[in-house]
């Protein structure tokens, strides 16, 4: 059992189903007391009801406050897991861009700012951000998703380095593919670089449980994705000519 999650106040946004669904489970099953949100109403109260937690619906970006109520003064842990997985090019249109922007990066802005004046105050809160691996690399097909999944990985990143001593904790969940809706959402593309290892929600969650032990800002419930990682930074030409030719073998398949 992780110390820091017992007895602690957590709320998972998008926990209705997938990755925020096994989050929340997971605190709860560690002892934590767990605010559920997601847009879907009927789905946070059947995650909440399961888990013996509370179901907060409605937008991400404005909970942050309530939660604190619901739990009674107090939120310890914050993960900010709600996400759109909008796929496009660079046409995708200006709606769809700004809506991934808001989602993908804002939600996560909008809640540090209102947690933070009382983490510092206190000096202690965890800050739990599911990104994705698209956020240390890229996804073919989907320009919308990875710009902003990068733009979140950069803020969680910010946040860790810019508060870390001041006893703020950052952790960024960077899984490749997971098995949920936001899956098979992403169609061709998907089957063609994220089905082969994709993994359960609930690896993510043990994958965050053992880096909330070990203390570590990155989590990668993929592993290789460290190696890609690391090619990416050492040869770029390289690394985007490999990645060019998973591009041509997917418009070959649509």
């Amino acid at each position: 059992m992780v110390q820091a999650v017992q007895g602690a106040g957590v709320v998972v946004t998008g926990a209705g189903g997938g990755i925020g669904a096994a989050l929340a489970r997971r605190f709860a099953a560690g002892g934590a007391k767990v605010v559920v949100n997601d847009l879907d109403a009927a789905r946070a109260a059947a995650v909440a009801e399961e888990i013996g937690g509370i179901a907060l619906p409605g937008d991400a970006s404005a909970i942050a406050d309530e939660a604190r109520n619901a739990l009674g003064g107090a939120v310890d842990v914050y993960c900010a897991n709600a996400g759109l997985a909008s796929g496009g090019s660079e046409a995708a249109g200006e709606e769809v861009w700004a809506q991934a922007w808001d989602v993908n990066v804002m939600a996560h802005v909008r809640a540090a700012e209102a947690l933070l004046p009382h983490w510092l105050e206190r000096g202690a809160g965890r800050f739990v951000s599911t990104v994705s691996a698209a956020g240390l690399l890229t996804m073919i097909g989907a320009a919308p998703y990875s710009v902003t999944k990068h733009g979140a990985y950069a803020f969680a990143e910010w946040l860790s380095l810019t508060y870390r001593h001041r006893g703020i904790k950052v952790h960024a969940i960077c899984p490749q593919g997971v098995r949920t809706d936001m899956l098979a959402a992403t169609g061709s593309a998907g089957d063609l670089v994220l089905q082969p290892t994709a993994i359960e929600p609930e690896d993510v969650a043990d994958a965050l449980f053992k880096g909330i032990e070990e203390d570590r800002f990155l989590i990668l419930p993929h592993p290789e994705v460290a190696g890609f990682y690391q090619a990416r930074a050492a040869d770029p030409d390289r690394w985007l000519t490999g990645m060019n030719h998973l591009q041509r073998k997917w418009e070959e398949t649509r």
